[in-house]
């Protein structure tokens, strides 16, 4: 099995930044995709940044040129680096990881992110 865990969240005032971390765990021969999602209460999870075994890395629109995902693949870890901050970047943040010859991802328990005006 495969562990996901998120850390590096807290609260910030705006224009500020914060690290996010994801570490997996366990039984990984390699990892294909690390995503990062967002979400606040009552509303649906959002893809917010993705990076792929070969470094490929996608963003939602509303945190292009501001947040960057990167990983540190002997270390099973990805991080997302959050420059800028706005209130509305307040939520919590989780992680899905999809690893190599496992059917599905596996995800954490998530890490807040608190950004005050």
């Amino acid at each position: 099995q495969v562990q996901v865990v998120e850390s590096g969240g807290g609260l910030v005032q705006a224009g500020g930044s914060l690290r996010l971390s994801c570490a997996a765990s366990g039984n990984i021969a390699s990892i294909r995709v690390i995503t990062w999602f967002r979400q606040v209460p009552g509303k649906s999870r959002e893809m917010v940044a993705r990076i792929t075994g070969d470094d490929s890395t996608s963003y939602a629109e509303s945190v292009k040129g501001r947040f960057t995902i990167s990983r540190d693949s002997a270390k099973n870890t990805a991080y997302l680096q959050a420059n800028s901050l706005k209130p509305e970047d307040t939520a919590k943040y989780y992680c899905s990881v999809l690893v190599a010859y496992y059917p599905d991802v596996f995800w954490g328990q998530g890490t807040q992110v608190t950004v005050s005006s």
